[in-house]
């Protein structure tokens, strides 16, 4: 187990020699050093893992040194490694090595390619120490590394303005969650003392029914906990609330997107309610507020899905809303099909995301599906490999087999009927409902991308990049941006209407970007099958590391055989819809916007999250800043402070130069009449 001290610190050594080397060390080497660093980790995390799954290894702890010591607070820096660790050790490197390889090819003709590969490799320690920590203090230090890192990613592309308000913007919302994180901390080592996650967990059935103060009120102990350290659970992962700066995210770089906002740092939130599930389930209330806040994440974010033209903003409120699933599997209990569906999604949300990433260099970095059609033969690997990810995400499977999250989700949503609580089939319902809608924007995606005649003629994108040769990443792309013009019922462009290339010609992707589609679309087919819930369960894969509940499996399997096809029903109907408007009659969509007016258009702008919070923070922030600004700042400080002093000196100077005369009469007679007032003050 001492190989966990290469893992987590090569990435780290990485990232500090490629950083400080930068460009004096050279594209190339930066590449190698890095992207070599996380192969070798992930070469040492799947043996791990395996160990788990074949029942040879045993938890264990591996201490680094000695890091605090302040009164009645004390903790090392060490590394805990279980079956929890092992399954996100795994996502993680996997991921992140597959990305860093994948970058090569995008990231080509990138001027500062030391400096994206040495932020990678950051984010990749910095999500390790968040997976391996054995106290909460440690997991909050790897929690703000990838907060930090995601920053510096989004907004790598520092020159255009949307990915700087992005990055800015993922950064703020993340502190807000980051607020609740850091009471829920606080408040957890006042209860119990310690910030020792095993000490916590061992401590924490005793603390069930404890009461405590807070803001004048008597609450429950735990259920406060809980719901703190939840809030940092739901801006990491940004669930519905705290969920506004994770399509703003796709501003990055596409492989940033691939392995920060799908596989690894949005599941942060979920690795962290599961590694604390035993202190959960003392908090009956703080589970229901999961659950609900997962099953309506879930749906929410699935709506919109459905409506955004942006291949990556399509895929990034999918992201949005699987992770709903995690959550609302958590808050019924059901731990370990959280865990799967984070291990399953990790495989096929990556490689849906390359291959967007990978269809966006073939078009030129246009973004917008509306001016896609016809490329599965121009880019046949993308195509099979982005169908793969979609059979995947979908559910697709019969008879006990399919695709991976046939296994996950579909076990989610059983968990969720079987905990046969109100708040249990209300996510049940939800669950089934956005399998629907997942189905429906999924197949939607593929077949504007894939299916129909070429439409990349009408794009003023190419069609300017073809005309004087840019291929920048930084130029923004005004069909990609936010309210870029486009109405929100405008249909998909007549491929009669216009040439369908404009003379420009779609290619493939190089190699290096081809070899991670191909290894993804692996794990998006098979992941499920090999690694299934039941049988991780049936080895007591999850036993020790997270809480498990056997009345809860028991009752998944006994659950009516209807209930548990819903999801493969809803799935193909999903399926039926897309084909109709996308393929068969492609004037349905715009007529179905039309008829829906303002519904349509309230789902297009997101539920209008961004200018309710606008009218609610921002413009109230920039009100009470410009108050301070001018009245508090301008006003009092500078005007009775530098401007103040500047005018007494001048003026007093001015006075001063009036009795500067030159004279010795004058200056005898001040002399005189100082000498008078001296003896005066002494004698009266």
């Amino acid at each position: 187990m001492h190989s966990i001290i290469f893992i987590v610190f090569l990435p780290l050594l990485a990232a500090i020699i490629g950083g400080l080397g930068n460009r004096g060390l050279g594209n190339l080497p930066v590449k190698i050093l890095t992207t070599g660093a996380l192969f070798i980790a992930c070469a040492l995390s799947w043996p791990i893992f395996l160990s788990f799954v074949a029942g040879t290894a045993e938890p264990s702890v591996v201490p680094v040194l000695h890091w605090v010591q302040s009164g009645t607070l004390s903790f090392d820096w060490a590394l805990r490694v279980d079956t929890l660790t092992a399954i996100m050790l795994v996502v993680v490197t996997t991921v992140s090595a597959l990305v860093h390889l994948y970058s090569w090819g995008y990231m080509d003709e990138d001027p500062d390619q030391p400096r994206f590969f040495s932020y990678l490799s950051l984010f990749t320690f910095a999500m390790l120490m968040l997976v391996t920590s054995d106290n909460l203090v440690q997991m909050f230090f790897g929690w703000e590394g990838v907060g930090l890192a995601s920053y510096l990613l989004i907004g790598f592309w520092f020159r255009k303005p949307s990915a700087n308000a992005a990055a800015i913007k993922a950064f703020v919302v993340n502190r807000v969650g980051d607020l609740g994180f850091m009471l829920g901390i606080f408040g957890t080592f006042l209860v119990f003392g310690t910030v020792s996650i095993p000490a916590i967990l061992a401590a924490a059935p005793g603390m069930s029914g404890a009461s405590i103060g807070f803001l004048g009120y008597r609450v429950h102990t735990m259920d406060l906990l809980c719901i703190l350290l939840f809030i940092g659970a739901m801006g990491k992962s940004a669930q519905l609330g705290l969920h506004t700066w994770l399509p703003d995210a796709m501003e990055g770089p596409t492989p940033v997107s691939a392995l920060i906002h799908a596989a690894t740092m949005v599941t942060a939130g979920v690795f962290m309610v599961c590694r604390l599930s035993p202190m959960f389930e003392t908090a009956p209330v703080a589970l229901t507020f999961v659950t609900f806040i997962g099953a309506s994440t879930c749906i929410f974010a699935a709506t919109i899905g459905c409506t955004q033209w942006d291949i990556k903003r399509v895929i990034a409120y999918s992201t949005c809303s699987q992770l709903g699933y995690m959550f609302f599997a958590a808050g019924v209990g059901a731990y370990g099909a959280a865990m799967f569906h984070l291990f399953t999604h990790a495989f096929f949300k990556a490689l849906l995301f390359l291959c967007a990433g990978s269809v966006i260099h073939a078009m030129h970095h246009e973004q917008d599906m509306r001016f896609y059609g016809g490329l599965r033969k121009k880019i046949p690997v993308t195509f099979w490999a982005m169908m793969a990810g979609t059979l995947a995400i979908t559910g697709v499977g019969f008879a006990g087999v399919g695709f991976a999250a046939f296994y996950s989700k579909d076990a989610i949503i059983e968990a969720a009927y079987a905990r046969g609580t109100q708040m249990g089939y209300f996510a049940y319902w939800m669950g089934v409902l956005a399998a629907l809608l997942t189905s429906f924007y999924s197949w939607r995606l593929m077949f504007l991308t894939f299916w129909g005649k070429p439409r990349w003629g009408q794009s003023e994108h190419i069609q300017h990049a073809v005309h004087h040769g840019h291929d920048h990443p930084e130029e923004a792309n005004p069909a990609a941006q936010e309210d870029s013009g486009h109405d929100a019922t405008h249909h998909v462009p007549d491929p009669q209407e216009h040439d369908g290339t404009a003379g420009y010609h779609p290619h493939e992707s190089p190699i290096s970007m081809l070899i991670p589609l191909i290894v993804l679309s692996m794990g998006a087919v098979f992941a499920g099958a090999v690694f299934n819930h039941t049988f991780l369960e049936s080895v007591g894969f999850w036993k020790g590391s997270i809480f498990y509940n056997e009345g809860l499996i028991h009752a998944m399997h006994g659950i009516p055989e209807l209930a548990k096809l819903a999801a493969t029903i809803v799935m193909l109907i999903g399926l039926a819809i897309a084909w109709w408007g996308y393929i068969k009659d492609t004037d349905m969509p715009a007529k179905a916007a039309e008829q829906l007016g303002p519904i349509y258009r309230f789902v297009y702008r997101k539920w209008m999250f961004d200018e309710l919070y606008n009218f609610l923070f921002v413009r109230p922030a920039f009100w009470i800043g410009r108050k301070f600004w001018k009245i508090g700042d301008v006003g009092i400080i500078d005007r009775f402070g530098p401007n103040g002093a500047a005018w007494v000196v001048h003026r007093g100077s001015v006075y001063a130069q009036k009795i500067q005369t030159g004279y010795v009469y004058s200056y005898a007679l001040v002399m005189l009449l100082g000498l008078v007032a001296a003896i005066t003050w002494v004698l009266f």
